[in-house]
């Protein structure tokens, strides 16, 4: 670790229990991250993609 690294105020394990219980968490690239700048943008524009592939696919309503 570097020197300038200060973890004094970490908590050990914090989000352990989050992990261990299914989160999955994702790593934006920047430019992505300008466009969806929370979750909650993400999750609308990934469910307007689903839906989307599933009119394309025949699925509508499944």
């Amino acid at each position: 670790m570097r020197k300038e690294y200060d973890f004094s105020k970490g908590v050990r394990g914090k989000y352990a229990g989050a992990f261990r219980a299914g989160t999955n968490l994702v790593r934006l690239d920047e430019d992505v991250a300008r466009r969806f700048p929370d979750s909650e943008s993400v999750h609308r524009a990934l469910r307007e993609l689903g839906e989307l592939a599933d009119r394309r696919a025949g699925l509508a309503g499944h």
